[in-house]
């Protein structure tokens, strides 16, 4: 199982922000191509005040502050030069995480899709749009969300394909604020596929493509956890990508790139699932020779070993 997708993290939430300009992202978009990737998607448009390119009706309707580059539209050209589709990532107000109730980014993106579209849809490396709010369980106006979402991006772009990316509700599944590592209570595998099921049947139609992130359970359940992601999108008529994130759960500083040993580990479940494609959060600050952290960059050598093997075997 290769990577052939990336998160973009440029807004850098709970991340260090790396300060790259044009040139280095340049130079990042060579590495990953040298590696395969063929699919880049922004993490998120914005997060509260912050955003990546000059909105006129989020700075009026939310205070946000005007970017200094206008980071879609690089993002896009980049992508055109080095052969990549990108995928647009809607904005993120915050106010669901505030109240809970996912019906708010209804109201905060209805007016983005249809600015972007006209901004950038004449890019022909704009090729997709990712719903960016993330969710695990049941959540209080998330169907609906997901479904109005998704709808519009398809309606104003032709069609273009949607993609989700909730998370497993699993014992590592805490906030990247807290101090603990796991928690007690975790999702059974009955009540994922439950939850689930219930979720894809509203959203059919509206999401083309679902790839859960993989990192918060541990690594002798992804089987049974990958086995029903396969089979409820399946059933539901959807794409089933992996995120395997290439930063690690298990260590009080959050967050560091991966062991290889575990990235192989989660791929490896990912092929015997059958999954159609991984993409990672995520290779600029996690598995590029130019990160800030020196062990991204021997990450990114075990990675070409491990893609060197694979030809040998194949």
């Amino acid at each position: 199982m290769k990577i052939t997708g990336t998160f973009l993290d440029e807004i850098s939430h709970d991340i260090p922000h790396q300060n790259w300009g044009r040139a280095e992202w340049d130079q990042d978009f060579g590495h990953m191509k040298a590696v395969g990737i063929d699919t880049v998607i922004l993490i998120r448009s914005g997060y509260r005040r912050f955003i990546t390119y000059p909105s006129a009706c989020l700075q009026k309707k939310f205070g946000c502050y005007a970017p200094p580059v206008d980071l879609v539209e690089m993002f896009l050209q980049l992508a055109g030069k080095h052969g990549m589709t990108f995928y647009f990532g809607l904005y993120d107000s915050g106010h669901y995480w505030d109240t809970g109730d996912l019906t708010h980014e209804i109201d905060a993106n209805r007016f983005v899709i249809d600015e972007v579209w006209q901004k950038y849809g004449h890019y022909r490396s704009f090729g997709g749009w990712y719903l960016s709010t993330e969710i695990s369980r049941r959540t209080k106006g998330a169907t609906e969300a997901f479904r109005t979402l998704g709808m519009q991006c398809k309606e104003v772009s032709g069609g273009l394909p949607t993609l989700i990316s909730p998370w497993i509700d699993g014992k590592k599944a805490v906030m990247a604020a807290s101090s603990g590592l796991s928690k007690e209570d975790s999702v059974s595998l009955r009540e994922h596929e439950e939850e689930w099921s219930e979720i894809f049947a509203g959203v059919q139609g509206a999401v083309d493509a679902v790839a859960f992130q993989d990192g918060h359970v541990d690594y002798h359940e992804l089987p049974d956890f990958f086995a029903v992601n396969k089979r409820i999108a399946d059933r539901y008529g959807m794409q089933c990508w992996t995120n395997a994130e290439s930063f690690d759960r298990d260590m009080p500083v959050k967050f560091l790139p991966i062991k290889f040993e575990k990235l192989r580990l989660k791929l490896e479940a990912a092929r015997q699932a059958g999954y159609d494609k991984a993409i990672t959060f995520e290779f600029s600050h996690f598995m590029s020779p130019q990160s800030a952290y020196p062990q991204a960059g021997h990450l990114y050598n075990r990675y070409r070993e491990y893609l060197d093997q694979l030809k040998i075997d194949n």
